[in-house]
Parts: structure tokens; sequence; C-alpha cells
């Protein structure tokens, strides 16, 4: 149901807007005005969905009032005028359409039409645009809960180590230990739940017993066996498994990560998961 106002000086036009619109019942009539003025206050109380506007008007004409009309205001504007020279200044001002007095049945229903093919595009974005908030929201909230830093016990204290410090874990019985360039903390955390709370942006699983962070992955050799062994930036070398180097592969071709060859030369991911 779309609210309506009717703005006319003549009330025997405004009349004729209204008899046409109860033809119509996805329009419902909230309001008319006799003048400019009166019709500045009716939209900014009413908030109406569509406005009839006549054009010339005493006073404040019907141009003045979409140039006074408050910014944040939402509705359509159908001009109604004797002068077919005002269609520029409606196409100037965005109205839906125009229409000659006196008014045709069949000009009235088809910009009645238009209203409605502009309502349901508007009505798509706002609803694509609600969309994506919701995505974005959901995205935030899922990041927000990925395992951010990591709490250990030292001799005398409780130290802290954050997520992205971490090159690469790896699982020790009911443990797991984080390597933190040359020093390595165990935690009482198992692999499988670290794979579950890592951002997967950040990090993947090459092994049941390893997980690196991505941007420390500098080259990838295959193995006679059939593996692959990755090289970190810190010089350490991690296997990947036949089961796991294929998501590898795939997390590597859809991210910003390079890498290259065991020689040093760059390559594709492709070519050393052969």
């Amino acid at each position: 149901m779309m609210t309506v106002l009717v703005v006319d000086d003549e009330p025997h036009a405004r009349r004729g807007i209204v008899l046409r619109l109860q033809r119509h019942p996805d329009f419902q009539l909230i309001g008319e005005c006799g003048n400019g003025m009166a019709a500045l206050q009716s939209i900014e109380r009413l908030r109406p969905a569509l406005v009839f506007l006549d054009i010339h008007m005493p006073g404040i004409s019907g141009l003045e009032v979409l140039r006074r009309r408050s910014r944040d205001c939402t509705s359509s504007f159908i001009f109604l005028t004797a002068f077919d020279a005002y269609a520029l200044d409606a196409f100037e001002f965005h109205a839906v359409d125009y229409l000659l007095k006196p008014i045709d049945d069949i000009r009235f229903t088809e910009a009645l039409e238009r209203v409605r093919r502009t309502s349901k595009l508007a009505s798509l974005e706002e609803k694509c645009a609600q969309l994506q908030e919701l995505v974005n929201s959901e995205r935030n909230t899922q990041r927000a809960s990925f395992l951010r830093r990591f709490a250990f016990k030292t001799r005398d204290r409780v130290a802290f180590v954050r997520s992205e410090e971490i090159d690469w874990i790896e699982a020790t019985g009911d443990y797991a230990g984080l390597h933190v360039g040359n020093k390595t903390y165990l935690i009482r955390t198992s692999i499988n739940e670290l794979a579950r709370r890592l951002d997967p942006t950040a990090f993947t699983r090459v092994h049941r017993s390893a997980i690196v962070q991505l941007d420390r992955i500098v080259r990838i050799a295959p193995t006679v066996s059939g593996d692959a062994r990755l090289t970190l930036s810190t010089g350490d070398e991690v296997r990947v498994s036949r089961s796991f180097s294929k998501p590898l592969r795939k997390t590597l071709r859809n991210g910003n990560h390079v890498v290259g060859r065991a020689d040093g030369s760059a390559a594709g991911i492709h070519k050393v998961f052969q």
C-alpha cells in the first residue's frame, strides 16, 4: 500500500485525482492540500510515498515546494500542469511523471504503473543493501570469534602470544606447540580445536599435526612420496600430507599469497602439486 498526498489549488482537480485513485487499491489517500505552504507541512508530517503536485498555485508554486522540501524527503512526485513546457522541469526535479490537464485516464494509469516500477526498484536496492549489511555483520561477528591471542604459563607469570605472531603450530599429544620465531610455547589445546577457532584467511591446516600461517610460506616442493614440503620464512620445513594438499592449493590460488619453487624460482601452485 502506497500512501498518497494530492496537492492542487483547484478543488475539482483534486477531486478528479481522488476518484481515479479509488480504482487502484494499492494506493491510499492520506491527505489533500490546496496550496504550497500546506503541502510542505503535510509532506514533512505525513511522509507520503507519492505526491501529486500541481505546478501553478498561488503563493508557493509546486516547483518551489520541491526546492524547499527537506533533504531527507523520500516521496515520489507526479507533476500536474496545464502546460507541457514544464515537462523539462519535471525531469530536472526527478519527478516520476507529469500529467497534463485535463487528465487522461490512460495516462493516469501509466503514471501509477511507473510509480510501482520505481518503487520496486528502490525496494530491491534497499533489500540488497540490507542483505549486504547483514553479510558484513555476520562476517565481522565471525571474525571476532576467531582466536586472536593465546595465554600460556611461564615460570612466574602468564604471558600472551598474538595469533599474527605465530609461524606455525605443531600437535604434541594433548598440547599444541606455538612456533614463534625460535621459541615454542605449549598450550593445552588440541590441534583440531585450533583448526576450528583460527581465522581461515590467515591459517590453514597442512597435516593432521600441523597448521601454518599462510603468509609465512615462501616455498613449496613436492616429495618422492607424493606429499609436499613447505619452507617457511623462518627456515622451518613443514610436511604437507596428500589429504591437505588440494585444500592448500585452492587456498593459495584464491588468496594473495606468493610462493616459489624449492630452488627459489617463481612457480605456479599447480605445478608444484602434481
